[in-house]
């Protein structure tokens, strides 16, 4: 899946999965 330059919105992104898919996302370029 391409997500360079995209933005995602992530729900409950301050601990378990939702911190985990932020940092995969943020490091395949995901604002």
């Amino acid at each position: 899946m391409k997500v360079d330059g995209k933005v995602a919105i992530v729900t409950g992104a301050g601990t378990g999965v939702g911190a985990a898919t932020v940092k995969l996302l943020a490091s395949k370029g995901c604002r």
